[in-house]
Order: structure tokens, then C-alpha cells, then sequence
């Protein structure tokens, strides 16, 4: 396989209307002091009430068909709305996952009641979703998971830790995967995945704090926690497949390229503010670099819109994006001079801050490089 024969993607002129119309909901929602930018804010941007603001403009489930309440735009216009969002520094963290990957999911592999119970209080902005798949000891090796599903009467019992489950003590529900078969040569059999609705007694949420001291990642411990049949997702054992097809959706998106995006655009206002010509060529190199990620995270948005599950080439895309993300901190320290300052209430200082200290969590969610490195690898046939 080559990973640089995605086919190019270009946006189709209608959604030049759509962006126009994202960026005056945005200007109008910053202007009025309702939500304030900050990088990376799908992970730390918790906003209940936005959520349900961008659902009453069709801006979520966007990949829906009507019926299960979405607009049917496809992916490469949910592209346009994210792309748009994720700039602006807009709290996006309460919907993110459900209507990323765990929408899709329900809907590619979800039974009919599955559907209707969750997809329309996703796209309404109402019903938020958690990822319930590294764990201690495995990491993003998701095949290696320890975490055990056993049939009873009317159900299942799963047992087993969860760690690095974003917004887990705020959602109404996370996608679990746990082998429920026991382990052959084939470690990708005998896995299924299992939507654990929350809260519940049995599932015990433990927070992760990040360097802030802001609680967005838990672990999650699962005691003995039953789970109905009707609250399988697709069929026990396929859940490797569901997985992969998900990942493709997790690790592509413009959130891997543009979550300190906010502070290089603050950064590039400073420099110009204070005559900083000198620096221009290095925040140039950043946006050049940007734009190339870009182009292949949109290609496979191209690919995702055609029926595809490119989740190679989504590795990839996240491994690049992640480290890009570092790029943009580190040029922005070098060339603002400017002291990291959580407290301060000028948004250069403040947001450097709040990227420094998001920084270590980068490579830890969607998959560490190490992990996606091995994916590509593996692919190419050189390992």
C-alpha cells in the first residue's frame, strides 16, 4: 500500500456557504461573550449549552440521515463545520466523541432501537458519548485488552479498567470493548463492543488530572457491570472490526492539526502588533506545514465520505498531526518572548500556558506514535 496515493480532496463550492455561515454564528457567539477561544477546546471545552445551540443549526450529526435526526450533509461538510469550530477555539468536548466516531458507529453497526434511542439526542447536541477502549498495561494496544465480558441471563457482565476515557463522569453513555471469547493466535478475534450507559452503580469514574489540574480524562472501573443484550454494539466477536472502522473517524480529523491553532493565530497578531518581521518566515514554514496536513486529513474525510475505513492512513495523518501540534507551541515560545501565564488575562500568555500543560496528553489519546507508527508500519510491510 502507498499511503500518499490519497486522492486529493476538493471541497465543493456549496460549502463556501456553509463555512460563511459557521464563521458569522461563531463571530456573533464570540462577540457576545458566550464562549471565549482557547486551544485545544474538543478536549477541554465543555459546553452543554453550545452543544445544544450548534444541534439547533443542524451542525451536529451532520453524517445522519434525517431520520435518525441529522442533516445527511456527509462527511466532507461536517469537515467544513469542525475545521471552522476547532480555529475559533470553541468549546466542542461535550458532543465531540458521540458525534466523531460514536454516532457513526451506532449507525454503521447499531440495531434499529439502538438508533433511535441515541442518534437524534446526539444530533440535538443532548446525549454525549465516551471511548471506553485503552487500559493499564495495554495502552493503544487494543488487542491486548484485558477488560472480559461474560454472557448471563438476558445480558452480559463485564469486568475489567478503562483509562484515558475523556468526559466520562459527564456522559450519558460509553462504548466499551472487551473480549468476550477466550484468547487464540488470532488476537484480534473474540472482542465486542458494548454501549455501558452512565451513570451506574457498578462503573466507578476516577479522574486523571491533567498538569492544569483540569479533570477531562478518568479511568474507569468496570465491577461486574451488567449490560442488556439490546446494549450490544453490532455482533459479539466483531468488535475488532467496528474498532478499526471507528479509529479511521478518531485519528484523521483537523482536531489532530488544528487544537493549538487558536494561539499560533494569537501569536502571528502579536508578532504583527509589535513589528516582529523577523519571525514571519518561521510562522510561514508552520502554516505551509499546516495546510499540507490538511490536505491529508481531508482526503480522508474524501475517503470516509465514499463508504471507505481508511484507518491506516488515519494513523498516519494523527502521528504527523500530533507532532505538528508540538510544532506550534515551540515556535510560538521561541518567537513571542512571551511568559507562559494560566492567570493571565491577555490571551497570548494565557493560551501558550494552557498549551504547554495540555501538551503531554497529545500523544496519549487516539493512539501513542509508537502505536500508529507500528500501524503503518506493519501495513507497509516492513515490519
Amino acid at each position: 500500500m502507498d499511503l500518499w496515493s490519497l486522492e486529493p480532496v476538493a471541497l465543493p463550492a456549496e460549502l463556501d456557504v456553509l463555512r460563511r455561515g459557521v464563521r458569522a454564528f461563531l463571530a456573533e457567539e464570540l462577540s457576545s461573550g458566550r464562549i471565549a477561544p482557547n486551544c485545544d477546546q474538543w478536549l477541554g471545552g465543555w459546553d452543554h449549552a453550545f452543544s445544544r445551540r450548534l444541534g439547533e443549526r443542524g451542525w451536529i450529526g451532520m453524517a445522519f440521515p434525517a431520520q435518525y435526526g441529522g442533516s445527511a450533509a456527509g462527511a466532507l461538510a461536517r469537515f467544513v463545520v469542525t475545521e471552522e469550530l476547532l480555529a475559533a477555539g470553541a468549546p466542542v468536548a461535550a458532543h465531540w466523541i458521540a458525534d466523531r466516531q460514536s454516532g457513526p458507529g451506532l449507525l454503521r453497526f447499531g440495531t434499529e432501537e439502538q438508533k433511535q434511542a441515541f442518534l437524534p439526542r446526539i444530533a440535538r447536541g443532548e446525549c454525549f458519548f465516551a471511548a471506553g477502549m485503552s487500559e493499564p498495561d495495554t495502552g493503544s494496544d487494543l488487542a491486548s485488552v484485558h477488560t472480559r465480558g461474560r454472557q448471563v441471563d438476558g445480558g452480559w457482565r463485564l469486568t475489567g479498567t478503562k483509562v484515558w476515557v475523556s468526559g466520562a463522569h459527564r456522559t450519558h453513555a460509553m462504548i466499551a470493548l472487551a473480549r468476550t471469547e477466550p484468547r487464540t493466535a488470532d488476537r484480534h478475534a473474540g472482542l465486542t463492543q458494548f454501549i455501558v450507559e452512565l451513570p451506574d452503580p457498578d462503573v466507578h469514574i476516577r479522574p486523571i488530572r491533567l498538569l492544569t489540574g483540569e479533570h477531562h480524562f478518568n479511568e474507569v472501573v468496570l465491577d461486574d457491570v451488567f449490560v442488556p443484550d439490546a446494549r450490544v454494539l453490532g455482533e459479539p466477536g466483531s468488535g475488532w472490526q467496528q474498532v478499526t472502522s471507528e479509529l479511521a473517524m478518531e485519528r484523521s480529523g483537523p482536531e489532530r492539526i488544528l487544537s493549538t491553532f487558536p494561539l499560533l493565530a494569537v501569536a502571528a497578531d502579536h508578532l504583527a502588533e509589535n513589528g516582529e518581521r523577523s519571525g514571519a518566515s518561521r510562522v510561514g514554514a508552520v502554516v505551509g506545514r499546516m495546510w499540507a496536513l490538511r490536505q491529508l486529513s481531508l482526503a480522508v474525510a474524501g475517503r470516509l465520505e465514499a463508504g471507505a475505513a481508511p484507518a491506516v492512513e488515519a494513523a498516519a495523518v494523527k502521528d504527523l498531526g500530533t507532532r505538528f501540534e508540538s510544532v506550534v507551541i515551540d515556535t510560538v515560545r521561541l518567537l513571542s518572548q512571551v511568559v507562559p501565564d494560566l492567570g493571565s488575562n491577555r490571551p497570548l500568555p494565557r493560551m501558550l500556558a494552557e498549551a504547554i500543560l495540555h501538551s503531554p496528553g497529545f500523544t496519549l489519546r487516539g493512539g501513542t506514535n509508537e502505536i500508529l507508527r507500528g500501524v503503518v508500519a506493519k501495513e507497509l510491510g516492513v515490519r
